[in-house]
């Protein structure tokens, strides 16, 4: 989106005004992130998770960095490099628990961002490619993970491999030919850790790569916000520097403090005890789950691992776990509705904390074993997860009747004002202004109330 009022970068010294010519970098980082992008001046703080999940992932990939340089992929010696860099490394336990700590709190951020999305209809036209692009990164972000956890070569490591990569096998035709080439061979060895090691350490760059199509996706529609309303005009913005970074650094500051809180006091917690022995394929744990960040999608595979209509049991749960993640894919048409924010739509807005609480049902259901009446619960609540994006979306766009939207974003934040962008009683003399609300690209017109 081109913004006529935005600042552009102007080079006041010499060598300043060569960069610029050569290597326009300052003239990039300006219009991104600085002065020069006009941002919707009514961004709460949940818009800030973007902002913190680039932080995370750069202090995945620094302490990722220095762990490689200790660790050995070998299955031999890959649970002992891990306990090397916890007792004999200088500041290596730090080092361990932040990469591992920060893990989780890279995807706990990532789900508030999109679960953010969500709420505000920032999926919606026009930034159907920025919200695809997003999904693409949380899947990068689990593989990457997965192969993480595997590296650590404890129980819960070598089995999860185990069992994980024995799911492409149920692919028909090439599934087992697809499952020995994943770990090298027939069975989880030094040939599966070596490459997940490599996999592993290429997929966080692999995602900064795609994070900064994402931005860039972003920066071409320009930001949403809680009112889903288009910007109007220089009225609705805000330069985002300096009154977003100083916003940005805060929520930066709060999320440290946490972070360094549960790694200083809580740095197993979120971990799995049986991961601290090293791996045994003669002895299988009692149950096999993931990090807490998969479970809601374990939960699905393991829901629809039942015969039905002459398909094999495992070959439905693959399809239902990877449905799981391609439907978001598709949210933008799925949900034709006019008005982007749940802000605004009451019916939807029910159906949205219905949502989040099914994923936390289903998390709850993947991290205990397939017991009644979990097993039930679990298919009832993998049935809704699919039943809320083909069916409900839908539904409720066509049937649901939004609350009406304020004209502008500046009307929302300021009051009621006029088509000109004043308040009401500072408008020109002899000005008659007729009420019409507009979302803009794709959006609908209800009327304001009066």
């Amino acid at each position: 989106m081109s913004f006529p009022w935005a600042k552009h970068y102007q080079p006041t010294t010499t060598f300043g005004r060569y960069l610029d010519a050569k290597l326009p970098l300052p003239r990039f980082i300006y219009d991104s992130v600085g002065a020069g992008y006009p941002a919707p001046k009514n961004l709460n703080y949940f818009y800030n998770f973007g902002f913190l999940a680039g932080a995370a992932l750069m202090i995945q990939i620094i302490t990722g960095i220095v762990l490689a340089m200790h660790y050995r992929a070998d299955t031999s010696l890959a649970f002992d490099s891990v306990e090397h860099i916890m007792r004999d490394v200088n500041s290596g336990w730090l080092i361990r628990y932040m990469h591992a700590v920060g893990a989780s709190f890279f995807f706990a951020v990532v789900y508030i961002h999109i679960f953010r999305g969500l709420y505000y209809g920032s999926y919606k036209a026009p930034r159907e490619v920025l919200w695809m692009l997003g999904v693409v990164i949380l899947l990068l972000m689990m593989a990457a993970a997965f192969m993480g956890y595997v590296l650590v070569w404890g129980q819960m490591s070598f089995w999860g491999a185990t069992v994980i990569t024995n799911l492409f096998s149920a692919v028909p035709y090439v599934g087992e030919t697809l499952h020995t080439w994943l770990l090298g061979g027939f069975a989880a060895d030094n040939a599966t850790l070596n490459r997940f090691f490599s996999l592993h350490y290429l997929l966080p760059f692999v995602i900064l790569g795609v994070i900064i199509l994402h931005v860039w996706a972003l920066h071409i529609p320009g930001s949403n916000n809680p009112t889903g309303v288009d910007v109007k005009g220089p009225q609705d913005t805000v330069p985002f520097h300096p009154y977003y970074t100083a916003k940005d650094f805060f929520g930066l500051s709060v999320y440290l403090m946490l972070f360094a809180g549960v790694v200083c006091f809580l740095p197993n917690a979120l971990g799995e005890p049986d991961n601290y022995i090293p791996a045994n394929p003669l002895a299988t744990p009692a149950e096999i789950v993931p990090e807490w960040y998969l479970l809601p999608f374990y939960a699905i595979l393991k829901s629809f691992t039942v015969d039905f209509l002459f398909i094999p049991a495992k070959l439905w749960g693959v399809l239902a776990m990877v449905s799981a993640i391609a439907l978001l894919f598709f949210l933008p048409w799925l949900d034709t509705s006019p008005v982007r924010s749940n802000t605004y739509r009451p019916l939807n807005r029910i159906f949205f904390w219905v949502l989040v609480a099914d994923c936390l049902v289903l998390g709850y259901c993947g991290g205990h074993p397939p017991v009644e009446p979990l097993v039930r619960i679990g298919q009832l609540a993998a049935a809704y997860y699919f039943a809320h994006f083909l069916l409900i979306v839908p539904f409720v766009a066509r049937i649901e009747k939004p609350l009406p939207l304020p004209h502008s974003i500046n009307e929302a934040v300021l009051g009621k004002e006029s088509k000109t962008g004043a308040p009401i009683g500072l408008q020109p003399p002899g000005y008659n202004e007729t009420p019409a609300g507009t979302l803009g690209s794709g959006g609908a017109t209800p009327q304001p109330a009066e």
